[in-house]
């Protein structure tokens, strides 16, 4: 496919996701099978452009003062991969395959709006409605913040410590240009490729011999925070497909044990082949059968980790369609979701435990307000300070990492680097 031709498909996928209100990844897939011709460079391209269009929509339409797909599509080839009206029409010749030619109030617009004089959630590219909470979070840095979440987010791996080194792996994984991440002692960053594509990380020996998790920066630092330590009781109580799971039992040495259940057991399901390649021996996986299957467990564990449903706000690098197809009803059906779980693991924790409760969520309605509504309701139950957060994870740097509503850590883009995760600490008397 041309480079017009690759845009002319864009446009029709975005229309298709707009009018459908549907994941993105199912429109592409639904396009890659009808056009079978379009090879895998011209499936990553389009993919490519979608998504990015998707990461600046609101910019991209106020731009061409239209929410049009064609418009939200030039938008944003004018924002984030900074083409001119003179390659724009180039592009846009309307030949064979080409999109139409740019219209004379497409070009006006190009020349004359600036995305300085839009309201500060178009500057950001987040959702009007969750604009009040978004400042709440981030105050005069939110506009930073917005535009961090709209960009393409690197590749971060966390090293096996039960089959490798961090400087193992970085040796190993040197042709791909990897460095240890900033923040945690066990990652390490793979950049994106010029073109902008992930690398084939999972094809490489290193993967396949367990030495590596494909986990994000963020995600690894709420599992430093947690501290599991050899010897300990451990329940993953969102477990999902295990990614802290893994993470628990290589900082336990696999002495101890770990509980993984998940409410979904779909998601719960990948688990067993990462167990088996990363050379875990000391994890028990509870698949749920209508329930959660840990009645047992009350009272006993030393760590209990609620990774929490929520909007998913701080992964909006990843997945940019998630934060226009967000409403109001499905944020208040996630803070239920998290006062139930939250109930459920505070139960399992024994005296003198900790329960930690993590959100890949920016929004302080379901981070600090949802750990106060916890606390108001467990009075045996108090939250650490920042200083003690800092000192499991290693890092005298959290400090400036503080949550708006003072309650735990909050991560982001522009102010760690990382996806955006919240992480708050909590003792049982």
């Amino acid at each position: 496919m041309t480079p017009s031709a690759r845009l002319s498909a864009a446009i029709e996928i975005l229309g298709d996701i707009e009018a459908r209100r549907r994941p993105a990844a199912d429109a592409l897939k639904d396009w890659g099978l009808s056009h079978r011709f379009a090879g895998s460079g011209d499936r990553a391209a389009l993919a490519g452009l979608v998504y990015d269009t998707l990461r600046r929509r609101a910019s991209a339409r106020w731009l061409m003062d239209s929410e049009a797909p064609r418009a939200a599509l030039i938008g944003m080839l004018a924002l984030q991969r900074g083409e001119t009206i003179e390659t724009l029409d180039a592009l846009f010749s309307g030949e064979r395959f080409a999109p139409e030619p740019l219209t004379e109030d497409e070009r006006k617009a190009l020349a004359e709006r600036k995305l300085e004089q839009a309201a500060p959630d178009i500057q950001a590219d987040v959702p009007n409605w969750l604009w009040s909470s978004f400042e709440a979070a981030f105050g005069e840095d939110a506009i930073a913040e917005g535009r961090a979440l709209a960009e393409r987010a690197p590749v971060d791996l966390r090293v096996n410590t039960l089959k490798a080194s961090r400087d193992k792996l970085l040796a190993e994984l040197g042709p791909l240009h990897a460095s240890a991440t900033p923040l945690s002692r066990w990652g390490v960053r793979v950049p994106l490729g010029p073109d902008g594509r992930s690398p084939a990380i999972q094809s490489e020996e290193s993967f396949q011999k367990g030495w590596f998790e494909v986990q994000d920066e963020g995600s690894q630092l709420a599992g430093l925070v947690a501290a599991a330590r050899p010897g300990e009781q451990v329940l993953d109580l969102c477990a999902g497909g295990g990614g802290k799971t893994l993470e628990f039992a290589a900082a336990m040495e696999n002495k101890g044990q770990v509980f993984a259940t998940d409410s979904d057991k779909r998601r719960l399901a990948p688990i067993h082949d990462r167990l088996a390649r990363a050379g875990v021996r000391n994890v028990q996986v509870r698949t749920p059968r209508g329930s959660l299957p840990i009645d047992d467990l009350d009272g006993r564990m030393d760590l209990v980790l609620v990774d929490a449903p929520c909007s998913g706000s701080g992964t909006w690098r990843r997945s940019p369609d998630t934060k226009w197809r967000m409403r109001p009803s499905s944020l208040a059906d996630r803070q239920k979701d998290q006062a139930t779980v939250l109930k459920a693991g505070a139960r399992a924790v024994k005296p003198g435990g900790r329960l930690v409760f993590v959100t890949c969520s920016v929004l302080p309605e379901e981070n600090d307000a949802s750990v106060k509504a916890f606390l108001a309701d467990h009075a045996d139950f108090t939250a650490a300070p920042l200083s003690e957060l800092a000192k499991g994870a290693g890092l005298s740097a959290f400090a400036r990492f503080g949550s708006s509503g003072g309650t735990g850590l909050q991560l982001s883009p522009h102010r760690s680097g990382t996806d955006g995760f919240f992480i708050a600490l909590l003792h049982r008397a």
